[in-house]
């Protein structure tokens, strides 16, 4: 059954990917709404199936594997609406193969972390802001690497403006602190709720977690106050984005990934 799901999922981000990719590498427009279609039902394949492998049986499966599917099908959801208003055509190629090649290896390498949310809510809010923090500040990290790139070809006089799928450097800026005070507020959020509903936050297995995501909070603040009070732009900016994602991965995924990953080899 996971296979039948998993199968036209993937099939429906290739397509998406091929209607993008040829755009990006010349001067023809992409059409929206193939794309968008195209899209669309890859996303809701993909929750279907992972409707599957999280409640599966008694409790919530929240193996890395399908925590990482999760966060990347609500990036492709995020991206996927935001197309229609914005010129982010760059990120959906690594969005969509992100998204692809997580939900193949959910459903080809299934994993077990059983827990009961259902009877801490406080907890499922915690974790669910925890998710779209996270995943708001990844697209943050990849639209810093999207300005990193515009500004390369500019500081080597490669003209862009005779391609309508890439947008200018000034945009990608102003939207990249957007997603930021979104995922920043989302991140403030969610380590305020995990220090009044957690109790054991920093007992021992979950100390680097609570560590890691405070020094990220730092760094966003350090990088919004740097911008709007002193004017940071170019790559101090894209450092401190890359750097902030970096940690949050490593505070959501470092100890679940050497338990389930590499002990469970």
């Amino acid at each position: 059954m996971d296979m039948l799901l998993a199968i036209p999922a993937v099939g429906f981000y290739l397509i998406a990917l091929l209607l993008v990719i040829p755009g990006l590498a010349n001067n023809n427009g992409i059409k929206v709404t193939p794309v968008f279609a195209a899209a669309c039902m890859a996303i809701i394949f993909h929750i279907l199936l992972l409707k599957d492998l999280i409640f599966a049986g008694a409790g919530q499966n929240l193996s890395i594997l399908n925590v990482a599917s999760l966060i990347s099908v609500i990036i492709a959801c995020l991206t996927t609406v935001a197309m229609l208003k914005m010129r982010i055509w760059f990120l959906l190629p690594v969005i969509y193969s992100f998204a692809a090649i997580n939900l193949a290896a959910s459903a080809l390498l299934p994993g077990a972390f059983i827990t009961h949310l259902e009877a801490h809510p406080q907890v499922l809010l915690h974790i669910s802001l925890a998710l779209f923090s996270y995943s708001t500040l990844t697209i943050a990290s990849l639209y810093a690497i999207q300005l990193a790139w515009l500004d390369h070809k500019l500081k080597h006089k490669k003209s862009l403006a005779m391609n309508p799928n890439i947008p200018p450097l000034m945009m990608v800026e102003r939207q990249l602190f957007k997603i930021i005070i979104v995922g920043y507020a989302l991140l403030t959020v969610t380590l305020l709720t995990g220090y009044l509903f957690i109790n054991d936050i920093i007992a021992q297995g979950k100390t680097h977690k609570a560590i890691l995501s405070l020094i990220a909070w730092c760094v966003y603040s350090v990088l919004l106050w740097g911008h709007y009070q002193q004017g940071w732009r170019g790559r101090r900016v894209i450092w401190f984005s890359l750097v902030g994602a970096f940690l949050l991965t490593l505070a959501y995924f470092g100890s679940r990934f050497v338990k389930e990953i590499i002990i469970g080899m």
